[in-house]
């Protein structure tokens, strides 16, 4: 499909930086996973399904450049080796079922699991119950990140309902969290791009938002450093209430439109 025209005006320029913008601070802060925070400010000026061919170059020069903050040091090869083959896998199986996937039962069904998930939390005291690591959670966590990421931009979730667990530092769950949506991103990209066909002014939008990338990717990395353990886990587990609740919002609003 070509993606449905845009009309290139300063509302839609400023309203568009600003969304790519808070996406970047997520990747410096977090290592990617939260996108979907920032696409309700693309709504406003773009249809969801421009949107995706606007971002889907876009992340990859964004995780190419918080690589530059979230180094080798800071990836968990164990976990990383058992998530991206399931990553990989799912992202084919949403391009390959994209136009006949009911986006909006997918989007509720994330939804729930991840409340769920953030219910045991609280239940649990805001207290993080320390799993070993499981190769099964971890293919299944990857599977259902990619599938997500291809069809509704929110792999996020599935990704830190695995990784959460296992009590990484907040160094390492950011590395690691990076350098999967990297792979991820680079690999949806082409799939993206063949399902949507930007047009020209898509292009030219695209070229001007790379400007917001430095900047947004570094001031979430300081950010970040700043924060100890626990106030990083609590903010992520927040965000996970917030990607569920916009998740829920999109599934239920999609019945009823």
């Amino acid at each position: 499909m070509t993606a449905p025209g845009l009309e290139l005006t300063a509302t839609t320029i400023l309203v568009a930086f600003a969304g790519v913008s808070l996406i970047c601070f997520m990747k410096g802060a977090f290592g990617g996973g939260f996108s979907i925070v920032g696409i309700p400010l693309l709504s406003f000026v773009m249809d969801p399904v421009t949107a995706g061919g606007l971002l889907a170059p876009l992340f990859i020069a964004m995780d190419l450049f918080a690589l530059f903050y979230w180094k080798p040091s800071t990836w968990s090869k164990p976990d990383l080796v058992l998530l991206l083959p399931g990553l990989v896998a799912g992202i084919a199986t949403g391009y390959l079922v994209f136009r006949f996937l009911d986006h909006r039962a997918i989007a509720i069904v994330m939804a729930v699991i991840t409340l769920i998930f953030v219910g045991l939390w609280f239940a649990q005291g805001g207290k993080v119950a320390i799993q070993p690591r499981s190769k099964p959670k971890a293919v299944a966590a990857g599977l259902s990140s990619g599938i997500t990421t291809m069809v509704a931009h929110s792999g996020g979730p599935p990704l830190a309902m695995y990784l959460l667990p296992l009590g990484l530092t907040k160094e390492l769950y950011a590395g690691t969290t990076s350098l999967f949506f990297t792979v991820g991103n680079a690999t949806k990209a082409v799939p993206w791009l063949l399902l949507v066909r930007p047009t020209g002014n898509v292009w030219t939008l695209m070229a001007i938002c790379l400007a917001a990338i430095p900047a947004g990717v570094w001031l979430g990395w300081r950010m970040q450093g700043r924060l100890d353990q626990r106030q990083m886990y609590r903010i992520v587990y927040a965000l996970l209430i917030v990607t569920a609740l916009k998740l829920l919002w999109d599934g239920v609003s999609g019945y009823l439109a």
